[in-house]
């Protein structure tokens, strides 16, 4: 997210009362997570074992909770807690506005678009030419919509990322401020779930096709011409590049890459990065000819067993 002005390092040390290690009039232009972090960001980090991950990003202005050597050209922002300083910014420059009316009078709505009845349209979403909204359709707030695009009953674009740090009294939340933007040509069928970026977008690219009741994570980015099938579940931070087929109840755990033109059978487990261009099946996913040869091959034990026995 990218803040309206440039602020200055004490500006910002201000607002979330914290002490800070560098230029007083060092500019802070935005805040993001750390694998959408530019030059001028705020990154936060609250662990030791990601202090260096943090420092030697692309990220300028560090809120970390001790102060450390701060790299030359950056900035250090010393908080007991960032993350909730972190949300304390989320707050100040992106709080969260009330919806007074179904179809926010900031929305634009792009010639030729339909918005069925009982759609939900919120601050500042753009919808672009020729699209269809169909009724009960909940699409929050800076959402961006493509021309030509179906979206069907009951989805939800834009919803809280699934990010919580536990505490000694339950969980808190990271609070989101990204969009969800959807390019051309994408179809997005019933009860689908796209949670929008915790500072950045989560796509969905030129003529990709989602059946019903998926999940898509928040900051996750799907390819152009892709195929997604019902029940497939995509956590957060996955980039899936084009053209890639996602048969049913494929499940996919985050921060992976899968390559272009890979298939992942149904049912499949993703627990790392996969290549393109392969056909994969099973849990964790394998390629999918060797995993099936694996299986057939087990399916043989008991008549070796029974050939042992029968030599004795």
């Amino acid at each position: 997210m990218k803040f309206p002005i440039p602020y200055t390092l004490r500006q910002i040390a201000t607002l979330i009362d914290c002490d800070f290690v560098g230029n007083a009039d060092f500019s802070v232009l935005g805040m993001n997570e750390i694998h959408v972090v530019e030059p001028g960001d705020i990154v936060f980090v609250d662990h030791p074992k990601y202090y260096d991950k943090a420092l030697n990003s692309a990220a300028t202005i560090i809120l970390i909770n001790k102060e450390v050597p701060c790299p030359e050209g950056k900035a250090l922002l010393i908080s007991d807690d960032p993350f909730r300083d972190f949300n304390k910014l989320t707050d100040n420059f992106k709080p969260f506005k009330t919806a007074t009316s179904t179809i926010s009078d900031s929305a634009v709505i792009g010639a030729n678009s339909v918005i069925q009845p009982n759609a939900f349209i919120g601050h500042n979403v753009v919808i672009g030419e020729n699209c269809i909204i169909h009724s009960n359709v909940s699409i929050y707030d800076d959402a961006i919509i493509g021309n030509n695009v179906t979206i069907h009953s009951g989805t939800v674009l834009g919803a809280n990322a699934f990010y919580y740090k536990k505490r000694p009294d339950g969980f808190d939340r990271l609070k989101s401020c990204g969009r969800v933007v959807i390019e051309d040509n994408v179809d997005i069928g019933a009860n689908c779930t796209i949670d929008r970026g915790v500072t950045g977008d989560t796509t969905i690219k030129e003529g990709s096709k989602l059946d019903n009741q998926i999940q898509i994570g928040h900051d996750t980015v799907i390819g152009r011409k892709c195929l997604i099938a019902s029940q497939v579940g995509i956590a957060g931070c996955v980039v899936v590049e084009d053209e890639v087929t996602f048969w049913g109840q494929v499940g996919c755990t985050s921060g992976v890459t899968i390559g272009t033109k890979a298939v992942l059978h149904a049912q499949s487990g993703i627990s790392k990065s996969l290549e393109g261009h392969k056909t994969y099946w099973g849990t964790p996913a394998q390629e999918a000819r060797s995993e099936m040869k694996e299986m057939a091959n087990i399916k043989q034990i008991p008549n070796i067993l029974e050939f042992i026995k029968s030599k004795k």
